[in-house]
């Protein structure tokens, strides 16, 4: 068993990773997002496609991670991952030409990749190896973090620095982020066994259960890409809300940063898929919120209820999927985020082309509602196969 303080030291070294790779490399794009329309003249179909081709990279990310097994070729490319944030970082103040700014959005999906998966898997990997609790709340709240920390940046850098010298302070953070994240991540150990002896077993789900599990999710990346992309720019052109968006995408990741340990003791006394289906319900709310009302109070309960739900369910699924692949826990992560990582690059496009001919992204919020219907419908279905499966091997 390690010390204490070692499980700190790991989990803080993901945490740290999660708001380089994805608070400033990723997210910081969206709080930004109308400051670059108003100064550096980026257009509406334009940010929808920045958008998706960073979940390109993003996707491209996950698809390596399912492929490789070695632990330490992952540690190595989780290394590389975030020197690759904090480059793809510094190029979006370099110029205005939108081929820099696609390849550094490719760029930085990869390193959130890297970050995500695997960084997770590792973390997920050491856990189980020295019979800690094999839970990814503390490490996720990594994401809610990065995410309140990118509104806050750009929200106090909007009244001093311009567009592109807000990228250049993001780059000069990610430098001080990445010096924890490398460090207080130990070289990974190959051996089959934990601390105590241990054997550690792979327990994979059924095909059925995989494929509605891999569905749900493509669903939950409608759901959480469109808010997660556009919501500064949906509340900032709602009447009466102008200005406001930066802050209703920072109060989303302060709601965001607890709700993944919320959800780990939600899922403990009821159920991983009960607590899915729990977080489906509410996320769905939450997206419709603000084109429901049309207030302030609606945009901030929303966005309560979006960010308090939206990373709850990416955990609990990269959790599970860890769980069932315990000796190789990005492999799984890798796979189900490929169908999350889809769902990513197609709904921005299609946000992006919608605002465009309705003149505003309403349209896209109702997308990201109705898939996650889906996803609770398809979480629901997974609860009978689940039921169905351990009668079955009881009777056998």
């Amino acid at each position: 068993m390690s010390k204490p303080q070692d499980r700190i030291k790991v989990l803080s070294a993901g945490i740290f990773s999660l708001i380089l790779a994805l608070g400033v490399a990723r997210f910081a794009y969206t709080p930004l997002l109308p400051v670059m329309q108003h100064q550096a003249g980026l257009g509406v179909v334009e940010a929808g496609w920045l958008a998706a081709i960073n979940y390109a990279g993003y996707l491209g990310g996950a698809l390596i991670a399912s492929l490789i097994s070695d632990m330490v070729l992952k540690d190595r490319l989780y290394r590389i991952g975030m020197i690759l944030a904090i480059l793809s970082t510094a190029m979006m103040g370099l110029t205005t030409d939108f081929t820099v700014w696609a390849l550094s959005r490719f760029v930085a999906g990869f390193s959130s990749a890297a970050g995500l998966l695997l960084g997770s898997g590792l973390i997920m990997n050491w856990l189980i190896r020295h019979d800690h609790r094999s839970e990814l709340g503390i490490h996720f709240s990594g994401i809610g973090l990065g995410i309140a920390c990118a509104a806050a940046a750009v929200s106090l850098m909007n009244h001093w620095l311009n567009w592109s010298q807000q990228w250049f302070a993001l780059t000069a953070l990610g430098c001080l982020l990445i010096v924890p994240a490398l460090r207080w991540l130990p070289a990974p150990d190959r051996s089959m066994l934990t601390r105590t002896g241990q054997t550690m077993h792979d327990a994979p789900p059924s095909r059925l259960f995989l494929r509605l599990f891999t569905l749900a999710y493509f669903c939950a990346g409608i759901g959480y890409v469109v808010s997660a992309t556009f919501i500064v720019a949906i509340i900032d052109h709602i009447p009466g809300l102008a200005g406001k968006g930066g802050l209703v995408f920072l109060v989303i990741g302060l709601a965001a940063a607890p709700s993944c340990i919320v959800w780990d003791f939600i899922a403990r006394r009821s159920g991983k898929l009960n607590a899915l289906i729990a977080a489906s319900l509410l996320q769905i709310i939450g997206i419709l919120l603000p084109v429901w009302t049309h207030g302030s109070a609606g945009a901030f309960i929303g966005a309560l209820l979006f960010g308090g739900t939206v990373m709850g369910i990416v955990s609990l699924v990269l959790t599970m999927a860890g769980q069932y692949y315990p000796t190789r826990p990005a492999k799984m992560m890798g796979k189900m985020t490929l169908s999350y990582g889809a769902a990513q690059i197609i709904a921005p496009a299609i946000t992006g082309s919608l605002a465009s001919h309705f003149g505003g992204y309403s349209a896209g919020l109702y997308l990201a509602g109705v898939a996650m219907v889906a996803c609770t419908l398809l979480l629901l279905m997974l609860k009978a196969v689940e039921k169905r499966e351990r009668l079955d091997a009881i009777r056998t």
